[in-house]
C-alpha cells in the first residue's frame, strides 16, 4: 500500500491504476479462488499459495493475480507442469526443485537478518528443509542450512556447534525417530522449530511417528508445526527472528 501511494504521488501511476489495484482490496474474486491481498497489510506478510491439488490452470492464474504487488509469491507443494503453465504469463518465475515450489522474485531489502539456521537429519529431509530455508529467505533472511547431522552420527553435529551458538532461531528437520530434535534443543539456548518430515520406513507412519517424538521432547524451548510444512516453519522462523533481532 505504500508503495503503491508513493507511485501515486510521484506521478509513477494513474489514477485509474491505483483504482484498478484498490479495487481488488481486501480481496480478489477468481471465482475458483478468492485471493486475500489484504494479507500482508494485516500480517506483514502475503498469501502463499498451496499448489497440491490445484490445476496448473488454476495455479497460474493465481501467480498472475498476485504478481506486482511489491512483494514476491510463493507457490509451495507444486510440479514442473504447473511450472510451465505459469511461465505462460509470467516469464520471470523459478522453480525449486528440489522443494516443488514456484517463486515470483521481488526486490530483497538490504541487508538481510542473520539468524536462522535450518539443520536436517539426513538428505532426505531436505526437500522440506529447503521450502523453509526459501520462506524464510524470501520473508528478508539470510539462512544457512546444515545437512545430514543426525544422531546417527552425532560427531556431525558436535562439529557445527560454532554455527549454531550464532543462531536466534533454530529449524530442526527430521523424520525416523526425529531423535535430532531433542538434543539440538538441549544444546542451545535459542528457540528451536521442529519439522517432522514423512522420510523412514513403516513404521513411521508417513511422519507420524516423529511428530509425536517431537512434540514427546523433554527438552525445553521446542515447538513443532505439522508433517512436511517446511513452509510453516520457515515463516515461524522469519517472524521469530524479527522479534528477536529488534529486541536485540
Amino acid at each position: 500500500m505504500r508503495d503503491l501511494l508513493a507511485r501515486f504521488k510521484e506521478n509513477g501511476m494513474t489514477v485509474d491504476s491505483v483504482m484498478e489495484q484498490l479495487r481488488d482490496l481486501p480481496y480478489q474474486d477468481l471465482d475458483f479462488a478468492k485471493l486475500d491481498h489484504h494479507r500482508s497489510l494485516r500480517t506483514g506478510w502475503p498469501e502463499v499459495i498451496f499448489g497440491k491439488g490445484k490445476t496448473p490452470e488454476q495455479v497460474a492464474k493465481i501467480v498472475s493475480a498476485m504478481k506486482g504487488r511489491g512483494h514476491p509469491v510463493l507457490v509451495t507443494k507444486s510440479d514442473q507442469e504447473a511450472y510451465q503453465a505459469v511461465l505462460e504469463d509470467t516469464p520471470e518465475a523459478e522453480f525449486h526443485h528440489l522443494s516443488n515450489a514456484i517463486v515470483v522474485p521481488a526486490p530483497q531489502p538490504t541487508p538481510l537478518m542473520q539468524g536462522i539456521i535450518v539443520v536436517t537429519a539426513g538428505t532426505a529431509d531436505l526437500p522440506v528443509a529447503e521450502e523453509a530455508v526459501l520462506t524464510a529467505s524470501l520473508m528478508g533472511n539470510d539462512v544457512t542450512l546444515i545437512s545430514d547431522v543426525g544422531v546417527a552420527g552425532l560427531h556431525r553435529l558436535l562439529d557445527q556447534m560454532p554455527v549454531l551458538q550464532k543462531a536466534r532461531v533454530l529449524v530442526v528437520v527430521a523424520g525416523m525417530d526425529a531423535a535430532l530434535v531433542g538434543v539440538v534443543a538441549g544444546l542451545v539456548s535459542v528457540p528451536v522449530i521442529a519439522v517432522p518430515t514423512s522420510t523412514g520406513y513403516g513404521a513411521s507412519f508417513d511422519g507420524l511417528a516423529p511428530l509425536l517424538s517431537m512434540l514427546n521432547s523433554c527438552a525445553p524451548g521446542v515447538s513443532v508445526v505439522n508433517i512436511d510444512n517446511g513452509f510453516g516453519a520457515g515463516h515461524l522462523a522469519a517472524l521469530t527472528n524479527c522479534v528477536a533481532g529488534t529486541t536485540g
